[in-house]
């Protein structure tokens, strides 16, 4: 089975961490896979040698010249599948009427599906409710599938370099950490995540809460002006973007989901990748895959207060409890949502895309 998956972004996020991930399994697993992406690209060099890559400027939806060197690679690769992330990539490929291949468009939120999405022959959500979503649009639903995000197995730090991590961030040895990364934009709730930890004294049961926070994006200077003014400087150490979480996720004591809106959750599956406890919204994702209070604590979307409560009892939880929470979480993703399940899923997609054929 021959694929070629097209991203359109620069950036990093949970499509992009999709993209990478999938198209190195589906190479490993021995199907011949080709990628398209943007020049400078942050996931350019993440793929496998394996993969043979194109670069399209894919610049912005009308972007005439992505368009039809698009249709050229289409006919000049001649793939079974065409696996498109994000909306203005899937605007911009076009399979051409003459070839077989079938166009699937993935999304991973709910975005406008006229003008974007309607064009392909099937359409993967992450979640039930984004399937509900596409249906809802008036798209077949024999041709609508769930496939959730998923990540690959855990890659643990040898003990020598979480050490001097530790010690690079200039940590108290009393120290709690608490652990987000994501996107630096309001949606990701991250100036919630700051309040609520002003609302923790400095030291609660004997530990000193600290927040590592990992990220970038448009909201980077003021939450760092939130986090002097909150008097929080020494409370909190800004990471920058995080291309290796896992060493990360291996010190943190805590993980905090803060976001106010989130089709699936990421970020979530990567803290059960170690068995971290999480704190977490009832956003839309997390509320689909995690129960209170069994492998996560749930608090409102945008009320710090309550979030800060959560934190509260996280930290002064015994030992057993955490783990008991983190076990049950790597027990869920372990069960649905693993990088062997998710590559099947796929193939067995592509396979019935391939039998149903062309919807344009």
């Amino acid at each position: 089975m021959k694929s070629l998956h097209v991203m359109g972004s620069r950036g990093y996020g949970g499509a992009e961490n999709c993209y990478v991930h999938l198209t190195r399994k589906l190479a490993a697993d021995g199907h011949e896979t080709v990628a398209v992406n943007r020049p400078g690209s942050r996931v350019a060099p993440m793929l496998s040698p394996a993969i043979r890559q194109h670069q399209l400027p894919l610049a912005n939806q009308w972007d005439l010249y992505s368009l039809l060197r698009m249709r050229s690679l289409i006919r000049i690769e001649k793939p079974q599948i065409v696996q498109t992330y994000m909306g203005r990539t899937t605007r911009l490929t076009r399979v051409p009427r003459e070839l077989p291949a079938i166009h699937i468009a993935r999304l991973g939120g709910f975005y406008k599906i006229d003008g974007y999405y309607r064009h392909a022959d099937a359409w993967i959500g992450i979640t039930h409710k984004l399937c509900d979503y596409l249906l809802h649009a008036g798209l077949p639903s024999q041709r609508i599938f769930r496939i959730p995000n998923f990540v690959p197995p855990p890659a643990p730090a040898p003990a020598e370099e979480l050490a001097a991590l530790r010690h690079s961030l200039n940590l108290p040895d009393d120290a709690l950490l608490l652990l987000s990364f994501g996107r630096f934009v309001e949606k990701k709730g991250f100036a919630d995540l700051l309040d609520a930890l002003a609302r923790l004294p400095v030291e609660v049961a004997g530990r000193r809460p600290v927040l590592l926070l990992g990220g970038d994006g448009v909201q980077r200077d003021s939450l760092r002006a939130q986090c002097h003014r909150l008097g929080l400087d020494v409370r909190v150490r800004f990471l920058g973007w995080l291309e290796r979480p896992d060493p990360y996720l291996q010190i943190a004591d805590v993980v905090v989901f803060p976001s106010r809106h989130e089709p699936m959750g990421r970020i979530l599956q990567e803290a059960w990748n170690y068995a971290k406890p999480v704190v977490c919204t009832r956003s839309e994702g997390p509320t689909e895959i995690a129960t209170d209070e069994v492998n996560v604590l749930f608090c409102p979307v945008n009320d710090s207060a309550a979030m800060a409560e959560r934190l509260r009892l996280a930290i002064t939880a015994n030992q057993a409890d955490l783990r008991k929470l983190g076990d049950a979480g790597q027990a869920t993703l372990r069960q649905h949502y693993t990088e062997d399940a998710a590559a099947a899923a796929y193939i067995d997609l592509y396979g019935e895309a391939m039998r149903l054929g062309h919807a344009r």
